[in-house]
């Protein structure tokens, strides 16, 4: 496993799918990053030499991925709640806060479905 910005990617894959591995980096922008650091992204990542590694590296040195990422993620939806506005109200009750139907379905943000004695007539 090769070591990029904390995470171990995976050195059977191409480089630009490796990438996706870190969080933060999606396909588009590893594409970005190979091109600017002028790796084919059809190379295998245990072929790539230290020069490649060490460019790829810089790279993403550029992006907020991982830690800081998922920080900054965080305390925005920590804003939301203290504010009070419609979002964070949604959040603090686990539902879904971007318009989605919540009779039926959201049962990934509701959690797994609780039974209410005699609501059968």
């Amino acid at each position: 496993m090769a070591r990029i910005a904390g995470v171990d990617i995976p050195r059977d894959k191409c480089v630009g799918i490796s990438l996706t591995y870190i969080y933060g980096i999606g396909r588009p922008t590893a594409q970005q990053i190979l091109k600017d650091a002028g790796v084919d992204p059809q190379k295998r990542v245990k072929d790539l030499t230290e020069d490649e590694f060490t460019n790829i590296r810089k790279e993403v040195a550029k992006h907020t991925t991982e830690g800081d990422l998922r920080r900054e993620v965080a305390m925005n939806i920590k804003r939301l709640m203290e504010v009070g506005c419609y979002r964070g109200i949604r959040h603090r009750k686990g539902l879904p806060c971007r318009g989605q139907n919540t009779r039926c379905n959201a049962r990934t943000c509701k959690g797994p479905s609780k039974t209410v004695a005699n609501k059968k007539k």
